[in-house]
């Protein structure tokens, strides 16, 4: 169980720290299992968007500073001019 830093409850955490270094382990600590899934949702949506490969060392450098904005920041951007699809 940790205390979520997104939603400001204690929650059942995450099985081991899925980010490597110091902010993986930040988020581990203080992310929740439920919060960790929007981020991924999130994380794709970015990938999609700026048509990220994965393996570049400027994506995961992007990847990385949205990360730590989504749960320890201002919280994450939406890129610029996103429109989210429409639910049929």
């Amino acid at each position: 169980m940790v205390y979520c830093v997104k939603f400001g409850k204690e929650l059942p955490g995450l099985e081991e720290p899925p980010w490597p270094g110091e902010l993986g382990q930040r988020v581990f600590e203080n992310v929740s299992a439920e919060a960790w899934g929007l981020w991924k949702e999130h994380a794709k949506m970015l990938m999609n968007e700026y048509r990220l490969a994965p393996w570049t060392p400027e994506a995961q450098k992007l990847i990385h500073e949205q990360l730590e904005q989504f749960f320890f920041g201002q919280g994450a951007q939406l890129p610029p001019g996103f429109v989210p699809q429409r639910t049929k």
